[in-house]
């Protein structure tokens, strides 16, 4: 009988810290002694010395903070989201085949709405026209910083924003940097190179692969 009880606690304490266990953490804003964290999907607010969830504020400036999670301590920057799970990257590749007017095309999405990618590792961000934000909702004025694009037409006026996901068919990226440019150009969404470079891309005649890293 008692060693049935030493079984059911044993079982118990393992249960409790497989539960306990933190999966993902997103900071999402940076204060001196105060750090905003997304914890599995629950915000929480810490002071120096507080913890939650198994996550503990060491310190923090405007620029970075000091965590510790399961006993190890790192730093974390603005906008970070880190999965504290070692379970190995899954390998995922999507492949795309070039069409009859000789580009590389696909449908994916932006924050969750389906969009269309004109695939362009010529573009060194995600871009899209101000329109096409617009239909995504995305709030570029309000949220993104001002700057200028060069077009066939010249320079124009654009605003640098931060894409919360962008997905090319089963590859999920999150936080990734893009652009809205003021009127109807790009014609096409393009998936530039702030989604590519986290990627592994090969070209094979009429066919394009994109694979997830390590």
């Amino acid at each position: 009988m008692k060693l049935f009880n030493h079984t059911v606690i044993i079982s118990l304490l393992l249960f409790s810290l497989q539960v306990n266990a933190v999966d993902k953490i997103e900071v999402q804003a940076l204060m001196p002694g105060m750090v905003v964290l997304l914890i599995d999907g629950n915000r929480t607010t810490l002071k120096t010395g507080g913890h939650a969830q198994g996550v503990k504020l060491i310190s923090s400036t405007t620029n970075t903070a000091v965590l510790e999670v399961n006993g190890e301590k790192k730093n974390y920057q603005m906008g970070t989201t880190v999965s504290t799970s070692f379970r190995p990257r899954e390998l995922i590749t999507e492949r795309v085949i070039i069409d009859n007017y000789g580009m590389f095309r696909s449908f994916g999405s932006i924050n969750g709405h389906t969009v269309k990618f004109l695939v362009d590792t010529g573009a060194s961000t995600v871009a899209m026209s101000a329109k096409d934000a617009r239909r995504l909702g995305i709030q570029y004025r309000l949220e993104g910083t001002p700057t200028q694009a060069s077009t066939a037409s010249g320079l124009a006026k654009a605003w640098s924003i931060q894409l919360k996901t962008v997905r090319l068919g089963e590859l999920l990226e999150h936080n990734v940097r893009g652009m809205v440019i003021d009127g109807d150009y790009p014609r096409q969404i393009l998936l530039g190179m702030t989604f590519l470079n986290r990627m592994k891309v090969e070209k094979e005649g009429n066919t394009m692969s994109i694979t997830s890293k390590k």
